[in-house]
């Protein structure tokens, strides 16, 4: 069986436009499955327009719950947890202030409840319960989708509101996508991953072939690149780095390209700016749909050596 290669698109900070290119390489790839893991703040599907056909379930954690039937309203509960998720019966539902210590009896009907938004899932409730009141409950955290898209398929997710383990969410995604590629024998697997350096970045990192660092001309864009690149190294994949907007800061530029060029890292393109991508982004489309320009001429020149740079990859 063929393997897929996977290319990862990250940014060491968000906004330098790392989804917009994502969206130029889904018009120019040919037999390949796209996945957006930048779970935490997905949007890719803005430019793809995806039709969802399955959806899937992700729980991330797990919770405690209170069963009202077997709780004696003691409140050890609540005295033990140290993020105030546990409320009393005297309490308005909710309360993130200080601890109330609920009363030590055994109320007929006691109301103590746990607010899953403060719950960090520690289960020292469930194991400090004298009554075995508290279950620990897999929490329903996000979903993740297969869609369909004019340009191929694609694996996206939706992270619920504060909620956490968006590494292990990306994970998911990954695998999906890597599935649909080896059932259908399609070459390649672009990813558009989160900005940053963390968890979620970790996780879209793990096992790929190909990095590509999208940065700026500016003092933080240098900064977060070095980062990026830094992560890479740590785990030993190979990165390259394109400019985006290179002509804003003609002299930052150089800057990053001198910086790359010591730490022997390839820059593979600069993209000028261009208002054909800005206009491609409020009608919501790729901006290669949108027409020809110098962002397109320079994402197109940058495509084909990336291409060229993951065949070096494919087994004789």
């Amino acid at each position: 069986m063929k393997e897929p290669r996977e290319l990862l698109v990250i940014s060491g900070k968000g906004g330098t436009g790392k989804t917009s290119i994502v969206g130029a390489f889904a018009t120019l790839a040919k037999n390949k499955v796209l996945a957006d893991c930048d779970v935490d703040a997905a949007d890719l599907h803005l430019l793809l327009k995806p039709v969802a056909r399955e959806a899937h379930e992700f729980c991330g954690s797990r919770k405690a719950v209170i069963d009202q039937g077997r709780c004696a309203g003691c409140g050890r509960c609540e005295q033990v947890c140290r993020f105030h998720a546990v409320t009393g019966p005297d309490e308005p539902k909710g309360n993130h202030g200080d601890i109330y210590y609920g009363p030590n009896d055994n109320s007929a009907s006691p109301s103590y409840t746990i607010n899953p938004i403060y719950c960090e899932g520690c289960a020292v409730c469930y194991h400090a319960c004298p009554h075995g009141a508290i279950e620990m409950e897999d929490h329903l955290s996000g979903h993740w989708f297969v869609s369909d898209t004019p340009y191929g398929p694609l694996v996206h997710a939706r992270l619920g509101i504060a909620e956490e383990n968006s590494g292990k969410l990306v994970a998911e995604v990954r695998e999906a996508s890597k599935a649909i590629a080896e059932e259908h024998g399609l070459d390649y697997i672009i990813i558009d991953g989160p900005p940053g350096i963390g968890c979620p970045v970790i996780s879209s990192m793990s096992g790929i072939d190909l990095a590509l660092v999208v940065t700026e001309p500016t003092i933080s864009g240098l900064h977060d690149l070095t980062r990026a690149l830094e992560l890479a190294q740590h785990f030993g994949v190979r990165a390259a780095v394109c400019i985006n907007k290179h002509d804003l800061d003609q002299r930052k530029s150089m800057e990053i390209e001198d910086y790359c060029r010591g730490e022997g890292i390839e820059v593979l393109g600069r993209i000028p700016f261009d208002e054909d991508v800005v206009r491609a982004l409020i009608n919501g489309i790729p901006v290669i749909d949108y027409g020809e320009g110098p962002a397109v001429e320079a994402m197109k020149a940058i495509w084909e050596k990336l291409e060229h740079i993951l065949k070096e990859f494919a087994p004789a």
